[in-house]
């Protein structure tokens, strides 16, 4: 591992890799405590400014250019503004179960996803981590989409046996 490629980065990058990393390790903490509890409150409100900052400093990285400066992972960080919005109307309207799963889809979806695709050769993540193997980062990607994936089909065993062709 190596630092290197963080600090040879322009500093909009530098905040969005930072801001996307305390997103990451935040988002589990607030997950999982009790609903109203304090410390759910406060780490809900840094993840969540966490998330905002992440996502819209996405806005100014231009790496990928698909659509003129904007690529599809653009398209995600709208996702993730708007679903950060919903997330905070259900809980103010004291839908604490829709509340929980917007903030748990956007977690999973908004976090998993890009994080996976920041392990593939050429990516910033992926030199910062496999700075000798590139090709690691790819088949890290790959048994942690593997892995999530199982978690997945053994919560839904009828997942499973479509799998199998035994539906």
């Amino acid at each position: 591992m190596t630092l290197t490629p963080f600090f040879d980065t322009s500093l909009v990058v530098q905040l969005h890799i930072v801001t996307a990393l305390a997103a990451l390790a935040i988002g589990p903490v607030a997950l999982m405590r009790r609903r109203r509890d304090r410390l759910h409150r406060t780490l809900g409100y840094i993840w969540v400014t966490a998330m905002a900052v992440t996502a819209l400093s996405s806005f100014f990285i231009y790496t990928i250019r698909i659509l003129g400066p904007f690529s599809p992972i653009h398209a995600l960080s709208a996702a993730a503004l708007v679903l950060l919005w919903v997330g905070i109307g259900h809980i103010r309207a004291g839908r604490v179960a829709d509340h929980r799963r917007t903030m748990l889809s956007l977690y999973v979806f908004g976090m998993g996803i890009p994080g996976l695709f920041t392990l593939l050769p050429g990516r910033i993540m992926n030199a910062i981590l496999f700075p000798t193997t590139p090709v690691g980062g790819f088949g890290t990607a790959l048994a942690m989409t593997g892995v999530i994936a199982l978690i997945w089909g053994l919560r839904r065993p009828d997942h499973i046996r479509l799998l199998l062709g035994r539906a």
